[in-house]
């Protein structure tokens, strides 16, 4: 068995030097393997321990043991403001090399990987940074609101329930980064965490986390904490991987830095059939905006695949995605103009609900409630 192992680190370092020297200067602290690593388990996330604390999702990693699973788990940000970009396995030159995970002030690519809760495969769509506190979105997390104040509601549409774990060769993701991913590429990085690099070797000591011993469902697929596996609200596999849908119907981040967002305007409610009105109204815009959206990528998309069939020149292919870019970024601006707008009219109007003498009955456009 020792001198199997040798001879399999043997041929991996062999590979290795045949990379060319572009990709090895991106993966010199990552592993390259001949085989795929399996399907991304199913599972639930379980519930954010306390405010500040970043979802890390759980990922395939490889040992001389083979592959192995490292639970995903709730992670403090070494500074605050940053963001954490899941690594991934990538297909390059005839193997599968894991391009590791990184801290900076936005999420950059990550193989295109639909790792769920905020990380559909493209941005990110879990929270963001302002003012030094970070806000949750309960759509696609688990927060209890009793232990975290700093919470918001944001509309996700599930477009795709594929669990492929990596980018690239046969059967795998076919997605390749975005202007605004390669940007963030370039900022600045700080690696693991030491709780994140003490949560991966331990989980490379655990027989049962090993794909060999589980067969691609590990006992334990997320813990609240890293590192503990059997601690109350640990969570096994098989289990939908989230309560909420995870594509989403608006740009990562809505466009913006994270520091630049602002939370939800809604109130308690304090006028639930008025709520309920703007509830629709925001429903209504949203999927507008959607399909808007979807209209620019259908035809952007049928242009692209135009220009590859007459073997355009690249000269051609860039110009195309920088007009594309442009539009979306036009389109981005109107969506959050029309958001705005309905936002403070909605505002508005409670705020005449709350002066006093006005009345509290509700309009005869809202609905009585049938409790």
């Amino acid at each position: 068995m020792r001198i199997a192992r040798l001879l399999c680190w043997l041929l991996i370092a062999v590979g290795l030097l045949t990379i060319p020297v572009e990709s090895r200067a991106q993966v010199l602290v990552g592993v390259s393997v001949r085989i795929g690593p399996p399907p991304l388990p199913l599972y639930v996330q379980p519930i954010c321990p306390e405010p500040g604390y970043i979802w890390a999702p759980g990922y395939w990693a490889y040992g001389p043991d083979g592959y192995f699973w490292v639970p995903g788990t709730w992670v403090e940000p070494p500074e605050v403001g940053l963001l954490w970009t899941p690594g991934y396995w990538g297909w390059e030159n005839g193997f599968y090399l894991w391009h590791a995970g990184y801290w900076g002030p936005e999420v950059g690519y990550y193989g295109g990987i639909n790792y769920g809760f905020g990380y559909p495969g493209v941005g990110f769509f879990g929270g963001y940074w302002k003012g030094g506190a970070y806000f949750y979105n309960r759509t696609v997390t688990n927060v209890n609101v009793t232990v975290v104040r700093n919470t918001y509601n944001a509309t996700v549409v599930n477009n795709s329930t594929n669990r492929v774990s990596f980018n690239g060769g046969p059967g795998g993701v076919t997605a390749r980064p975005t202007d605004r991913e390669i940007a963030a590429d370039r900022q600045r990085r700080i690696t693991m965490t030491a709780e994140q690099t003490q949560h991966q070797q331990a989980a490379s000591t655990n027989r049962t986390l090993h794909a060999s011993v589980n067969h691609g469902r590990p006992d334990v697929a997320a813990s609240v904490r890293p590192g503990q596996w059997g601690s109350r609200g640990a969570v096994e596999s098989g289990c939908p991987p989230n309560r909420h849908s995870e594509s989403p119907d608006q740009p990562a981040n809505g466009g913006r830095s994270n520091r630049d967002r602002t939370p939800s305007l809604r109130p308690p409610n304090a006028h639930p059939a008025l709520d309920e009105r703007h509830q629709q109204e925001l429903d209504r815009l949203r999927q507008q905006q959607t399909e808007e959206r979807q209209r620019i990528e259908q035809k952007h998309r049928q242009e692209q695949q135009r220009l590859e069939q007459r073997a355009a020149s690249d000269r051609q292919q860039q110009e195309a995605q920088h007009k594309q870019q442009q539009q979306l970024q036009q389109l981005d601006r109107k969506h959050e103009q029309q958001q705005q707008k309905l936002e403070q009219k909605q505002q508005q109007e409670r705020q005449k609900q709350q002066k006093p003498g006005s009345s509290s009955k509700p309009s005869g456009n809202d609905k009585p409630s049938r409790d």
